[in-house]
């Protein structure tokens, strides 16, 4: 009598637990410009290597010149340096940058390079990131 009781308990929890994974991630899909993605050139300001997403705060100038915030999302630690090699050192503040990838659609300074994207060292020309299938890759544009 008392396994009868206990039974939807531990299903619901089960369906619970297993459901959760799905649960915790946000999706991208639709809030970035993948189809026309930007090239904008700036200072590193942080760089954050971090699980779940990276992230590199940068500055760019704008089409008048005044410095904007930048804000760039990438990939996990984990798969960051598995895939380019990358360490907590990677990017200092003051590396000067080119990044190429999509942006928010709602014109915001942000972007997500966790797929399609390029970045470059601007000084030595250096590739320290490149997700962009060469077939593909449209041309991009200036952001600003």
């Amino acid at each position: 009598m008392k396994n009868k009781r206990m039974a939807p308990f531990f299903v619901s929890l089960a369906a619970l637990l297993l459901a959760s994974p799905a649960l915790a991630h946000h999706g991208f899909a639709g809030r970035y410009d993948e189809e026309h993605p930007v090239t904008v050139q700036g200072v590193v300001v942080d760089f954050e290597f971090v699980n779940p997403h990276s992230a590199i705060i940068f500055e760019a100038k704008d089409q008048n010149g005044a410095m904007q915030r930048w804000h760039a999302e990438l990939s996990g630690a984990y798969a960051l340096r598995r895939a380019d090699g990358w360490d907590r050192d990677t990017l200092k503040h003051g590396d000067k940058i080119t990044i190429i990838g999509p942006r928010n659609k709602n014109g915001s300074n942000d972007m997500n390079l966790s797929h399609e994207s390029k970045i470059t060292v601007t000084d030595t020309g250096k590739v320290i990131h490149n997700s962009i299938k060469a077939e593909q890759a449209p041309p991009a544009t200036p952001a600003n």
